[in-house]
């Protein structure tokens, strides 16, 4: 498609706008062989609100056609992302029109994102014991099926989480590449010394990868092979490195906070004055919240605990008016004919219509229908954890905070800050679903001035 296909129009001041369109465009470096695309779906949104002039155009008037553009499963994430920023350069950019400075078009442009089939949220449903197996860089899967099938079911019957999973046999599938392919079958402790060694001193890796390493082979080996490990050497279990968590101040969380608005920005806010790590705030459910309580479960966190944390009061207005957000958004989906949200299977097999029940949909929901990777279902996924990690990182670096901030950071400093401000260490514990204690005591090292409040000698020196 070429820029010259449009110009058949003969009205001036049509051809006018449509040249300032393309200048914007060139402006924010579209490359010239999309720019006729993002004026096709400039057009598409015209004709879609025909009787409604540009200017007069409201924020719901854009998310609705959003909506709607979310709910085709023809429609793949990147097309999706170019219509929103085609609307984005549009009002932003173009007209510059009030409203269009304030939406929150970060929401819609990365919220599209599906859940991947190797996402925590979804990896394990649907899926036989081979699967997997075909996987690029999955040697064990692929070079040896039937101990492959061992690995998944000893592991899903030691219920590791599916991180650990992911981990464990990207370690093997590295050991095996190590040794030249070779069958599982035939190597013994001196195999495993030798890649230890490899890792340690050649790619130098933190004692923290070293004793991954260890762990993932140590179970490949006990509970796969069946050859529990014996002596492997001068190799010995590396120390860990305890490390200081970064905390923010109070003054660069309301920095940080200011930077991030909408959905993304409710959500920062909500981990910072709860405490929850990003996926347990991205998995929240309408029923999880207590507005009568002023609770908020959250099911399975690290570890499959469940817990309860305070709702702060400065979020319940917010809150509701996201619940009926969602409502809005659920009934439409429902109309479309889609409406299901994804459970776990053993879940799904005991409420067949909870799926489709208001009370069991994502509190943060994905800006469009996507495949479920496992089931092939179309379906709104929760908001991909990217969207909050970024929107984190890009608010530090716009606030000049030269700490290294990650979402992680936020619940740091939400533990940091309640222990500052006198809350028993226990309930901090409970909060955090810790389950030693001299987890949490971590954070007591960040209080106060540094050295635990000791005054510097050189701060005692007459100057």
């Amino acid at each position: 498609m070429s820029f010259d296909s449009f110009d058949h129009d003969t009205d001036p001041k049509v051809k006018l706008f449509w040249k300032r369109y393309i200048d914007v465009t060139k402006r924010f470096r579209i490359p010239e062989r999309t720019r006729p695309w993002y004026r096709k779906h400039v057009q598409g949104f015209i004709d879609a609100n025909q009787g409604v002039k540009l200017q007069a155009q409201t924020p719901d008037n854009v998310e609705r056609w959003l909506n709607r553009l979310g709910q085709s499963p023809q429609l793949s994430s990147w097309q999706f992302r170019q219509k929103v920023d085609a609307l984005r350069l549009l009002f932003k950019h173009m007209l510059g029109l009030p409203w269009a400075a304030e939406f929150d078009w970060d929401h819609w442009y990365e919220g599209g994102q599906p859940l991947g089939d190797q996402h925590p949220t979804s990896a394990r449903s649907y899926e036989t014991k081979n699967a997997g197996a075909d996987k690029r860089g999955n040697l064990l899967g692929q070079r040896f099926p039937g101990v492959y099938a061992r690995f998944v079911s000893a592991i899903r019957i030691s219920d590791l989480s599916i991180n650990t999973e992911q981990s464990y046999l990207g370690w093997i599938n590295r050991f095996l590449r190590f040794h030249n392919n070779k069958a599982p079958e035939e190597c013994v402790e001196m195999e495993v010394c030798s890649f230890l060694e490899y890792l340690a001193v050649q790619r130098k890796v933190t004692g923290a990868t070293q004793a991954q390493a260890l762990n993932g082979l140590v179970f490949f080996f006990t509970r796969v092979l069946e050859k529990p490990l014996g002596e492997i050497g001068s190799f010995k279990r590396p120390k860990p490195h305890q490390r200081i968590p970064t905390v923010l101040s109070r003054r660069e969380v309301m920095q940080i906070l200011t930077q991030i608005d909408g959905q993304t920005g409710l959500m920062v806010r909500l981990m910072y004055g709860t405490g929850i790590r990003v996926m347990e705030c991205a998995r929240l459910r309408i029923l999880d919240l207590d507005f009568e309580y002023r609770q908020i479960t959250v099911r399975a966190g690290k570890g499959k605990k469940d817990r309860v944390v305070p709702m702060p009061d400065a979020l319940t207005g917010k809150l509701k008016r996201q619940i009926a957000w969602v409502s809005r958004k659920h009934k439409g989906d429902i109309e479309a004919g889609f409406g299901s949200v994804y459970l776990p299977e053993a879940l799904e097999r005991k409420y067949p219509r909870a799926p489709k029940e208001f009370r069991w949909q994502y509190l943060f929901p994905a800006t469009r229908i996507a495949t479920d990777p496992r089931s092939g279902v179309l379906r709104r996924h929760h908001i991909h954890q990217s969207v909050v990690q970024r929107a984190v990182r890009k608010a530090a670096v716009q606030a000049g905070i030269t700490k290294r901030v990650t979402s992680h950071t936020l619940r740091h400093s939400f533990a940091t800050h309640l222990l500052e401000s006198g809350s028993d260490i226990r309930t901090v514990q409970e909060l955090l679903g810790h389950s030693d204690v001299t987890t949490t005591m971590i954070y007591t090292h960040v209080l106060g001035k540094g050295g635990n409040g000791v005054t510097s000698p050189l701060d005692r020196l007459d100057t």
